[in-house]
């Protein structure tokens, strides 16, 4: 096992980090940088992320750290391969499972080959509206702010690209897919969008990041293993 040192972490890690579900990209972040600091006796070392993931999603976190936090906007542009589950059916205002249902709609109608032939409305450049559950701001706040507290704000459309958007398996309500697309696609708006394009509703029930760029998940710790392995090093 190659030791690293305290100038290993100044001078620039870039650390993949598989998120546990329920945690924060701003946990991980934290978690990471707190154990560095506690090991090596240090008040401050920069630590960050190149693209947040939801809490109720897993997968690939690229930490940073030291000078490689100047890499981050590289990391953040490259990109993103998802796998998960969008619920048919039913929506929620998160468009995933942080909030309740608040709307139902039949799926009858909904076939194997009505599903198939809708991805292709959603390959390529795709104009999409992020969630009002979002970390954007608008007007000094972030989106899911004004949500929590009851206001209604406009979000403009933007545009992304979905390089590839394949269905892997199809059990109704539920269909489990493959997404690779570029920065900035929500994919919380994709399983929406995709509902009502199939004339019924939808939401993102699951999510896992897999891919960064040439990054994978399968190359990746959970945080409290790194901190493990961290503290067999310096032992």
């Amino acid at each position: 096992m190659t030791k690293r040192t305290l100038e290993d972490f100044k001078t620039g890690q870039v650390l993949l980090i598989d998120k546990p579900l329920t945690w924060t990209s701003f946990q991980v972040v934290n978690k990471l940088r707190w154990h560095i600091r506690q090991t090596f006796g240090i008040k401050k070392i920069k630590v960050g992320h190149a693209g947040t993931l939801d809490p109720l999603a897993t997968g690939l976190l690229i930490i940073c750290t030291g000078k490689f936090t100047k890499k981050i906007h590289e990391y953040q542009a490259q990109t993103k391969e998802y796998t998960g589950t969008i619920t048919l059916g039913a929506t929620t205002p998160s468009y995933d499972l942080e909030s309740d249902i608040d709307k139902t709609f039949p799926i009858d109608h909904i076939s194997d080959e009505l599903i198939y032939n809708t991805t292709k409305q959603f390959t390529g450049e795709i104009n999409q509206k992020p969630p009002i559950f979002s970390a954007i701001k608008k007007d000094g706040k972030r989106l899911y702010e004004i949500a929590r507290a009851g206001e209604t704000v406009e979000i403009k459309h933007r545009q992304v690209t979905i390089h590839q958007f394949e269905i892997t398996k199809i059990n109704l309500p539920k269909v489990t897919f493959r997404v690779i697309c570029s920065k900035g696609t929500y994919i919380r708006s994709l399983a929406y969008d995709f509902g009502l394009a199939l004339k019924s509703g939808g939401h993102l029930s699951e999510l896992r990041r897999t891919k960064i760029g040439e990054f994978s998940v399968n190359d990746a710790v959970e945080p409290l293993k790194f901190v493990a392995e961290l503290n067999n090093e310096c032992n």
